[in-house]
């Protein structure tokens, strides 16, 4: 099948690998254009983009493609089956939506029409949802609103991180869709009205724990802040990134620690208590709890601030 593939992070990179492996014709992908990254803000290509080089596909970056015709033609010129759409970053209009014989559709890491938009794995997460996955979309003007040709669902763990559940839903994805393509074209089945859910962009000002709140909530806020942007505790003024923790017994003021050992930091919440077990200061590495506190004194009765 000839495909045209636009993506742009590594969850799209493992649907690209997929759709090469399998052997489709891939004559032209879409990645955002190089952003700047690392200490020295270098411009870095998209893993999507990496990727394309390293089979010697053509890499197309427009800005736009809703206001660039240069774009629309190129697109246009291929005369793909379809489109694949993954984590791309740009709106496509309903021009490029009609051009390819298939249409295009989208790999989305929810279990639609729940959670969608731009942050569907640590929305899960962060809900206590017992279950999410991936759904193979048929695209729409509107966001994330198209029918949907297939799903695969799988149960979020009480240890899942976002990191974890983006390398099962990327690797569910790539292998639903690779299922998918040689059956179409398939009957969609429409999004039901209930149930939508909105996952809303992950903003770093989210980052704070607010040690009032039960435990099992910031359990989960740390489990879906893991890797961005972190979930963020202070002790004694100073910035502590908090990687890793349980929800265990115990009460008290919530931010007072409550137990010190090597298994873990234990700080009393608004309900039940948090164990800390993977800690990083600022300038410091992650650490292990044992690790953290051979160079960090905390001790039982002292207490994390309570964020604003």
């Amino acid at each position: 099948m000839k495909l045209i593939f636009a993506g742009t992070p590594e969850f799209a990179a493992s649907a690209l690998a997929a759709l090469i492996q399998a052997g489709h014709e891939i004559p032209l992908v879409l990645t955002q254009p190089d952003r700047p990254a690392g200490r020295g803000m270098q411009l870095q290509p998209s893993p999507v983009k990496q990727l394309a080089l390293q089979h010697g596909i053509e890499v197309f970056q427009p800005l736009s493609l809703k206001k660039d015709p240069t774009a629309q033609e190129r697109i246009a010129s291929i005369q793909a089956d379809a489109m694949i759409v993954a984590a791309y970053g740009l709106i496509l209009p309903q021009t490029v939506l009609d051009m390819p014989r298939l249409g295009c559709l989208n790999i989305h890491a929810s279990l639609l029409p729940r959670w969608r938009g731009a942050a569907p794995i640590q929305r899960s997460i962060e809900a206590g949802d017992a279950e999410t996955g991936v759904c193979i979309m048929q695209m729409e003007a509107g966001l994330d609103t198209g029918p949907v040709l297939a799903r695969d669902a799988t149960p979020i763990g009480a240890e899942d991180t976002a990191a974890s559940l983006h390398d099962r839903l990327a690797a569910m994805g790539a292998r639903l869709l690779v299922d998918t393509l040689p059956r179409l074209p398939l009957t969609p089945e429409p999004q039901p009205e209930a149930g939508i859910t909105y996952a809303a962009k992950i903003e770093k000002s989210e980052a704070a724990l607010h040690w009032t709140r039960p435990a099992l909530e910031l359990d989960r806020q740390i489990r879906a802040f893991n890797p961005f942007p972190a979930a963020l505790a202070h002790f004694q003024g100073n910035p502590v990134k908090i990687w890793a923790a349980h929800p265990v017994p115990g009460q008290g003021q919530p931010g007072t620690v409550l137990a010190v050992d090597k298994h873990g930091i234990t700080v009393a919440c608004g309900e039940g208590a948090l164990c800390l077990t993977q800690l990083q200061k600022a300038g410091g590495k992650r650490l292990e709890a044992a690790q953290f506190l051979a160079g960090n004194s905390i001790k039982p009765n002292e207490s994390f601030e309570s964020q604003a």
